[in-house]
């Protein structure tokens, strides 16, 4: 009796053994590859899983999730991807601009990419076209780049007074190096004074609010690279010590402390970017997947921070603003 009871309870453990193993194999598993570090951009993969969600997919339940983070070191970003290969996820979707967009690109032929950058796609030979990506990859763009002359006229109306604006970026950037000539004619057009700093960690960007005491700038453009992102924390401490005026490229930094910010609303998109990878897990082609960029920007300001400036905003900018934090 008791030997039987032994065999039968054996016999349902080998049966749920194998239901998990089948489970866990036919499970979809996504590939996410970040330049940066998770904590500053907690935000940015919870904005994904909602369009995962909104496609059927909930993270844990029915599709796995395997995160690599190269934690702002480019040399590591290959030995990620090939990581993510050798797992055979079913996509792979990639966070930090054009490096990690390659370095995946690079290291498949055939599994799936969804991107998000700050600068064009096709200039960077990730897809034939916007509208026609062809291949395997397919995502979207801020065109933060773009917008960098655009913020620096709004920020020369802000602070009129400044002669001499500087100009924040990451060396080696694609995303805002490609774009210093038009933002050093806008600065001509606006007739001000402008000084490019550079910066590529912490120390470095320390260093850069010490220059910007030492030149006498009246006012920070921070440039479009997702290195300034996921530092908006010390950037804004530092503004806010220094008291300088500083204009940033998302709302995040706003919301955090910051002066004021002109772009897209990096959270919709990410979510946009989940429902990207949830279409292809249901089927979906990336290239009948058209590359999507903004279609409207916002200008965040925060008056509260503006008065602990001694700033006061233009009506024509409080006219424009999107949202004005108080």
């Amino acid at each position: 009796m008791h030997r039987r009871r032994f065999i039968a309870l054996l016999g349902a453990a080998v049966i749920a053994a194998r239901t998990l193993r089948a489970q866990q194999k036919v499970m979809p598993v996504i590939g996410f590859l970040g330049l940066s570090a998770p904590g500053p951009f907690a935000s940015v993969v919870a904005a994904f899983r909602q369009g995962l969600r909104e496609t059927g997919f909930v993270e844990g339940q029915n599709v796995v999730v395997e995160y690599r983070w190269a934690e702002d070191h480019y040399e590591r970003l290959p030995a990620l991807a090939a990581a993510l290969v050798a797992r055979q996820v079913d996509v792979i979707v990639t966070q930090g601009g054009i490096p990690p967009a390659l370095a995946a690109k690079n290291a498949t032929t055939t599994i799936p990419i969804v991107f998000m950058l700050g600068a064009d796609p096709v200039a960077a030979d990730l897809v034939a076209s916007l509208a026609r990506p062809g291949g395997y990859l397919t995502g979207f763009t801020h065109i933060y780049a773009e917008l960098t002359p655009k913020r620096l006229e709004i920020l020369s109306e802000l602070v009129p007074q400044a002669k001499l604006i500087a100009l924040l970026i990451k060396p080696g950037s694609q995303e805002t190096e490609g774009n210093l000539s038009e933002v050093e004619e806008a600065a001509h057009v606006k007739g001000v004074q402008l000084q490019i700093l550079k910066a590529s960690n912490e120390g470095e960007i320390d260093a850069a609010f010490e220059t910007l005491a030492r030149v006498k700038a009246g006012a920070l453009l921070v440039g479009a690279d997702p290195f300034f992102f996921g530092k908006r924390e010390q950037l804004v401490a530092l503004a806010t010590r220094d008291a300088v005026p500083v204009m940033y490229e998302t709302r995040d930094a706003v919301q955090a402390g910051g002066l004021i910010s002109y772009g897209t609303n990096g959270t919709a998109t990410w979510r946009q970017v989940g429902v990207y990878a949830g279409r292809i897990l249901n089927g979906a082609k990336p290239a009948d997947l058209p590359v999507q960029q903004p279609t409207s920007f916002e200008l965040v300001i925060n008056l509260k921070t503006a008065k602990a400036l001694g700033l006061t905003i233009p009506p024509s900018i409080l006219a424009r603003a999107d949202e004005v934090i108080e």
